[in-house]
């Protein structure tokens, strides 16, 4: 059993193994090329998260769906370097919104260039993803196309918040769907399809996806908070600092309303102050770290992770299968 690719999954056939790393490799050089300009300046702000590494979580979902086809079929990897530059776009974007400072344990773009080129390499990131994709043909611009429509709805739900009336985990959930779960989802529906996989597995496997894509990001909201920068390689409580509220939070002020505890009560309007301040943020972040709203956050997480290991009981044991469901495990141990 030989251990590969982000969170030490562990990979007991050795041609899966063979195929894994050398799809991975061949996603890593794929993304080195599709971020090189003639203008230097631009070369060095797209490959600046790219080469800041990164769990290249979303090509490994790619590599182990097209196990389920043609693993070598030759729209697999450039689907994969598709995916991963989106997902990249994505990060620039993000850390212009929350005016994040750190990204995988280096200077974000933003801090380190100004938004402007932060947002503006985004775009390249996205027209670069675009070009790869028109090669792969009109069913894969058309599935990347609603996958990017519903990300980009999650974000803007995200910003504008839930309506009156609905409840405001539900609401979050439905975001995480769009912004994260979304593009997870493509990662395994193009590994199945571009291997030629029967229809009914790449439907399996998308479902799979969206529901693990949910998982992975609750996981990384208490990350957020129960973390360091050296565990995440992001800033930690950036989202409290400024004043998103992921579901640890969410948990806290249902919890609030629910059983009127004084010091929940005084914990949420401690998060609902001004957490700029560096004091008042680190005893936000000490609070929140002892609280049972957390570890209800982790139970959301397994519950979701379950949700996707149950997704993919239609498929036949093998050992991408095996691996795929080592992942659902390998999001819950991120959360704690």
């Amino acid at each position: 059993m030989t251990v590969v690719g982000p969170f030490g999954l562990s990979v007991r056939d050795q041609a899966l193994e063979a195929d894994v790393q050398a799809g991975l490799t061949a996603v890593e050089e794929g993304l080195l090329e599709a971020t090189k300009s003639e203008v230097p300046f631009i070369t060095g702000a797209a490959q600046h998260l790219v080469r800041a590494g990164g769990k290249r979580f979303r090509p490994l979902l790619v590599m182990l769906s097209a196990q389920f086809g043609d693993p070598y079929a030759p729209g697999v990897v450039p689907s994969a370097v598709v995916v991963e530059l989106t997902h990249l776009a994505t990060l620039y974007h993000d850390d212009v919104m929350d005016e994040a400072e750190v990204r995988r344990g280096v200077a974000s773009a933003n801090a380190r260039w100004g938004n402007s080129v932060a947002v503006l390499t985004g775009d390249f990131l996205f027209a670069r993803a675009s070009h790869i994709l028109a090669d792969l043909g009109p069913e894969a611009v058309r599935v990347q196309a609603q996958a990017f429509e519903r990300l980009v709805t999650g974000q803007i739900l995200e910003t504008a918040g839930p309506q009156d009336g609905r409840d405001p985990v539900d609401h979050y959930l439905d975001v995480l769907g769009g912004k994260t779960g979304s593009l997870v989802a493509v990662s395994c529906r193009f590994g199945a399809m571009m291997s030629g996989a029967d229809e009914t597995v790449v439907d399996v496997l998308t479902q799979y996806g969206e529901r693990l894509g949910v998982a992975f990001q609750l996981a990384d909201d208490v990350l957020d908070i129960a973390s360091d920068s050296h565990e995440s390689g992001k800033t930690p409580g950036t989202d409290l600092r400024e004043g998103i509220a992921t579901l640890p939070v969410l948990r806290l002020r249902e919890r609030a309303a629910r059983l009127g505890l004084a010091e929940d009560i005084a914990l949420c309007e401690l998060l609902d102050s001004d957490l700029t301040d560096d004091a008042r943020h680190a005893e936000a972040l000490r609070l929140l770290r002892a609280h049972p709203a957390l570890e209800q956050a982790r139970r959301d997480t397994v519950r979701y992770a379950e949700e996707a290991r149950s997704a993919l009981a239609p498929l036949p044991e093998c050992d991408a299968k095996a691996a795929l469901v080592q992942l659902c495990d390998a999001v819950v141990h991120r959360a704690g």
